[in-house]
C-alpha cells in the first residue's frame, strides 16, 4: 500500500514512525515532511494547500491512502478534491471533507452544532466588528476569568483567557477592531469559563463506528505553573489522569455518541480523527472544542502507546470494517516534552544548529516538530522545534527519561518547561 502523509510537524513524524512499522506499507511519502520523517519515507516538495497538485501527485504515484496531519488542508477541502477527481476517487482519505472540517474551522459552527445535539459545552455568544458594543456588554454579564476564542484557525493561539474585565474588553477590541488575528479573528466566541481539569479524547471514526485512542493531557501555556501565553502545546501525558472508567463512560454516551449521531442526522460525512478537547467539571464532561485531526504534541504521547497496527486500522476504515477492529493499547504511561525556540510563541530566530540528537538513549524518542537540514546539519526551523517522548511503567519513570534525554540535546536559545507532569507525580 502506497501512503501519502500531509504535514511537517511532530505529529506527522509520530504518524510516520507508527505506520512505518506496518507490514502493510509499501511506500510512504510525506509532504513536505521534515528531517525526522525522512527516516521513515520519502519527503516530497508539495504545498499542502494546493489541492490540484496533491491530486496529481496521488494519481501519478498510485497512492492508495492519504493521511491529512494538519487542519488547514482539511478546511481547504483536500478530501473533496480527491473524491471528486476520477483519477483519485477510490483513495481512502483519513480526515473529513470540508463541511465536517468546519467543526474546527469555525468555533461558532461547532458551538451551534453542540447545542443542536445536546453535547455539553459552555454557554456562549458570538460577536463581530459590527456587534463589538454588544460583545463588550456581554462580557459585563460574565464572571472572571473571561474566555475569548477566535472563530477561525489561529494555529492553536486563538484562545485568550483574561483575568479581568478590563483586559477582556481590551483584547476583544484588539481582535475585532485592530485585526490582531487577521481573518481568523473576524468573529469572536465569548464563553463562560469552566473551572475543571482539561483532557483530550481522540477517536478514529468512519462517521458511525469508532475506535477510542489513548487519552491525553496537554500543557498549552508557555510558562511553568501554566502561566503566560497560550502556545500550540508545550508537552503532553498519556493517559490523562482524570480519565477514569466511570468518567469515560459519560464521555462515550454524552459526547461521542451524540456528536456522531449529530453528524449522521445532518448528513455530514466524516472519516478520520475527531479530537475532543474536554473539561472535567466535577464528574461531568464539557466540550471545549472539536479538532478534526490529531493534536500536537498529544500525538507524540498517544501513538507510542498503541500496540496494534495503525495503518491496518486506517485500511479498515476505508473498507467500512472499522467495527471489526480492536485497538490494542499498552497500560504504560508516556510523557512528551516540547523544546522550543526562545521567544516563542511570539518572535523567535531560526537556523540554530541542533547538537546531541545521537546521544539520546533508546528509552526515549525524539520527534522533529520544526527542523530542517542545511548542509548536512539539523537546524531549528520553527517555534516548536523537537519533542522528546518516553514510555515507561509509570509517570515518574517516563518523566525522568524524557528530561534526562532533553539534557543531552542543545541548540541556541532553547527553552522547555521543566514542570510537565510534576503536579501529578
Amino acid at each position: 500500500m502506497n501512503v501519502l502523509l500531509l504535514g511537517s510537524g511532530g505529529r506527522e513524524h509520530a504518524i510516520a514512525w507508527s505506520i512505518a512499522k506496518s507490514p502493510l506499507l509499501t511506500e510512504l511519502f510525506i509532504a513536505p515532511g521534515n528531517p525526522g520523517t525522512a527516516q521513515f519515507g520519502k519527503n516530497i516538495s508539495l504545498d499542502v494547500l494546493d489541492n490540484e497538485a496533491i491530486v496529481t501527485f496521488c494519481s501519478e504515484c498510485d497512492i492508495d491512502l492519504m493521511i491529512v496531519g494538519p487542519e488547514a488542508p482539511l478546511v481547504n477541502g483536500v478530501h473533496g478534491a480527491i473524491l471528486n477527481d476520477s483519477r483519485t476517487k477510490d483513495i481512502t482519505v483519513i480526515g473529513p471533507q470540508k463541511l465536517g472540517a468546519m467543526l474546527e474551522g469555525s468555533k461558532d459552527f461547532s458551538k451551534q452544532f453542540m447545542l443542536r445535539h445536546d453535547v455539553p459545552t459552555a454557554a456562549y455568544q458570538t460577536f463581530d466588528a459590527k456587534t463589538l458594543a454588544e460583545g463588550l456588554s456581554f462580557l459585563e454579564t460574565l464572571s472572571s476569568p473571561y474566555v475569548l476564542k477566535c472563530d477561525g484557525l489561529a494555529a492553536g493561539k486563538g484562545v485568550l483567557i483574561e483575568p479581568t474585565l478590563e483586559k477582556a474588553k481590551a483584547s476583544l477590541k484588539h481582535i475585532l477592531e485592530d485585526g490582531s488575528f487577521g481573518e481568523a479573528g473576524a468573529k469572536v466566541v465569548i464563553e463562560e469559563f469552566l473551572d475543571g481539569v482539561e483532557l483530550s479524547v481522540f477517536i478514529l471514526t468512519d462517521g458511525a463506528d469508532y475506535l477510542l485512542l489513548p487519552t491525553a493531557k496537554d500543557y498549552k501555556r508557555i510558562g511553568e505553573g501554566d502561566t503566560g501565553l497560550n502556545t500550540g502545546g508545550m508537552g503532553a501525558l498519556s493517559p490523562a489522569p482524570v480519565a477514569d472508567e466511570a468518567f469515560m463512560q459519560k464521555v462515550k454516551e454524552k459526547v461521542i455518541a451524540r456528536s456522531l449521531t449529530g453528524l449522521q442526522q445532518e448528513g455530514i460525512p466524516y472519516k478520520g480523527f475527531l479530537f475532543i478537547g474536554l473539561m472535567r467539571v466535577g464528574d461531568e464532561p464539557y466540550v471545549i472544542e472539536y479538532n478534526v485531526r490529531m493534536g500536537d504534541p498529544e500525538t507524540e504521547a498517544v501513538l507510542p502507546r498503541i500496540e496494534s497496527d495503525l495503518l491496518g486500522h486506517f485500511i479498515a476504515l476505508g473498507k467500512g470494517s472499522l467495527s471489526q477492529e480492536k485497538m490494542v493499547i499498552t497500560e504504560n504511561t508516556s510523557c512528551t516534552v516540547m523544546m522550543v525556540s526562545g521567544g516563542y510563541p511570539e518572535s523567535y530566530s531560526k537556523g540554530h544548529p541542533i547538537k546531541g540528537l545521537e546521544q539520546v538513549g533508546p528509552e526515549s524518542m525524539v520527534f522533529h516538530a520544526g527542523t530542517r537540514e542545511e548542509n548536512g546539519q539539523i537546524v531549528s526551523h520553527g517555534g516548536r522545534v523537537l519533542t522528546v517522548t518516553s514510555v515507561a511503567k509509570d509517570l515518574s519513570s517516563a518523566l525522568e527519561n524524557s528530561y534526562k534525554n532533553i539534557g543531552k540535546i542543545r541548540f541556541s536559545d532553547c527553552y522547555y518547561r521543566k514542570d510537565i507532569g510534576y503536579e501529578l507525580n
